[in-house]
């Protein structure tokens, strides 16, 4: 506020006068009058309304006055049940004032608390980024085949300032997504129009549709302009991606374009490089969920000198985020680190990263073979996809290199079968592998979630289920923690895989050897309330 503003304080000292026994109200208003812009607004708050903190119940009217004018001049149209009201922060901005009852009928001017009013509209930033999402405009006319563009920047003020509806659809849903900790975008196309979808926490979730098949044209069509994309082929995959910039960190997105019988379906995988780098410093396996004896062990296989630690499970069960971790936790600076990536999706500080390049011929395979000529003691390896890197894989972990590398199989001993597939002999590989963790990410119940009776054949303890609150977008789970089944390579094991065992025997081995299964950690962790039966369920299977 100015020098000249009136504040809040000083029109409750007056009216505490007041009710003290004090002066009039026009005496009181002696001293705050020649400073106000409304003279007989203050007087109304002083008898009625001048301690309007708890905004409890009202709710902003954004077409009547924007939410970032609102925000930046103090002054906001709302309702309340059926009162209509111009709540105001400084009674002394004539100007502000006039301008605020221009915009529609007159209104009762109500003065509230600024640190309260600031905190209420800020609550209904959302709201106003998916009104200016909905709005109605011109269409988007599509620009150029190519056109290079700088990186949009994502801000409500700007939502709101956009001509173009499509554009303000494409960047609000970007927004929105980057604000709500999507990991990927979901635009579909039907007969009707267009759906997009967020997978929040591993889940998808319809968030917006639009019934109008020339808006779900067109906004593929922008999201391949912001991707370098060819808008006229409509026939073929294309892939490619783009930048935002929010909040003074620049995103990537990866952007997918799918030709479908309706048309074009688009998904976006959001990459918050600087949000990943941020929170790498602190990255440890127990930070990612996993109980405090399983984490031990696995960072007892990934201090070994040598070996390969395998980390298996499904896309997007966070097998990459764990070896980040393991690493993170057991290197040094004595050691050289390499990695190999597709892509690279975490930037280590004093660790050499190379990002594989198909179309150049960087393969994984070509690039082990390189690596191993560049004195590594540590090497991550992102997937193993062929037997080609799968042999040669296996060979660096047993020529004293420690190898990390993920595949894809159900559980840790399916591991087995796939290094079958790949041609890869039974002793080389129970000879090169330290042990394989397969892994598995479990939603979080939000703090909104409610007691719930214990399942039919399972002890009692804090059992709760899903309910939904705004906090958690209604889903009743909030964030994801690791749980895993961790395989350690033993002599006995290591002998009877070379002999032929049988799986069950093997897999019998492995149990009285410690291993607990996937289900068996889920479902003590829906004991203890961390997460619901029904999220148990869904992640693993029964044994």
């Amino acid at each position: 506020m100015s020098s000249t503003s009136i504040s809040l304080d000083e029109i409750r000292a007056a009216v505490g006068a007041l009710q003290n026994g004090g002066p009039s109200v026009q005496e009181a208003l002696a001293d705050l009058e020649p400073r106000a812009g409304r003279p007989a607004m203050l007087a109304e708050a002083l008898a009625l309304e001048c301690d309007s903190t708890d905004l409890t119940g009202w709710r902003p009217d954004f077409a009547r006055i924007a939410y970032t004018v609102a925000l930046a001049r103090g002054v906001a149209a709302a309702t309340r049940e059926t009162t209509t009201a111009l709540l105001i922060t400084d009674p002394s901005h004539a100007s502000v004032l006039n301008w605020a009852q221009s915009q529609g009928p007159v209104l009762k001017e109500v003065l509230v608390d600024p640190g309260a009013f600031k905190a209420w509209l800020s609550a209904y930033e959302a709201t106003a980024v998916a009104q200016a999402a909905a709005g109605k405009d011109e269409p988007l006319t599509p620009g150029p085949t190519k056109t290079v563009l700088a990186a949009e920047e994502l801000s409500a003020d700007r939502l709101e300032a956009t001509t173009s509806s499509v554009v303000r659809l494409v960047n609000a849903t970007l927004y929105e997504a980057l604000r709500s900790g999507a990991s990927d975008i979901h635009v579909e196309t039907d007969p009707r129009g267009l759906v997009i979808k967020y997978r929040l926490d591993g889940v998808l979730r319809q968030v917006r549709e639009a019934k109008d098949p020339l808006v779900a044209e067109q906004v593929i069509s922008r999201l391949k302009v912001m991707s370098e994309l060819d808008i006229a082929e409509r026939r073929v995959p294309q892939d490619g991606r783009l930048q935002v910039q929010m909040q003074g960190r620049t995103i990537d997105v990866r952007v997918s374009i799918m030709p479908s019988i309706h048309g074009e379906d688009a998904v976006l995988r959001i990459l918050d490089r600087q949000h990943l780098a941020q929170s790498l410093q602190e990255l440890t396996l127990a930070g990612l969920g996993f109980e405090a004896e399983l984490a031990g062990r696995v960072l007892r296989l990934a201090r070994r000198p040598h070996g390969m630690v395998l980390v298996t499970g499904p896309t997007g069960s966070g097998k990459t985020t764990t070896l980040y971790a393991a690493i993170n936790e057991s290197c040094s600076t004595q050691e050289k680190v390499i990695t190999i990536e597709d892509p690279v999706e975490y930037q280590l500080p004093g660790v050499l990263q190379i990002p594989v390049n198909e179309r150049k011929g960087l393969s994984f395979a070509r690039g082990l073979r390189s690596i191993l000529r560049h004195d590594p003691d540590k090497i991550l390896v992102g997937e193993i996809r062929d037997g080609e890197t799968a042999r040669i894989a296996v060979q660096a972990a047993l020529t004293g290199h420690l190898v990390f590398t993920t595949v894809h199989a159900n559980d840790a001993l399916d591991v087995l079968g796939r290094f079958q597939q790949f041609e890869i002999d039974r002793y080389s590989v129970a000879a090169a592998l330290n042990g394989v963790l397969a892994q598995r990410l479990v939603r979080r119940l939000c703090a909104c979630a409610q007691p719930a009776a214990a399942p039919s054949g399972h002890e009692q303890g804090s059992w709760r289920q899903a309910n939904g609150c705004p906090a958690c977008l209604d889903t009743g789970y909030r964030g994801r923690f690791a749980i895993g089944e961790l395989l350690v390579m033993s002599t006995e094991l290591k002998a009877m895989i070379v002999d032929h065992a049988p799986y069950q025997e093997v897999w019998a081995l492995a149990r009285r050897q410690g291993l607990r299964t996937l289900r068996e950690q889920a479902m003590d962790a829906a004991s203890k309330g961390w997460t619901s039966f029904d999220e148990v369920q869904r992640v693993t299977a029964e044994v």
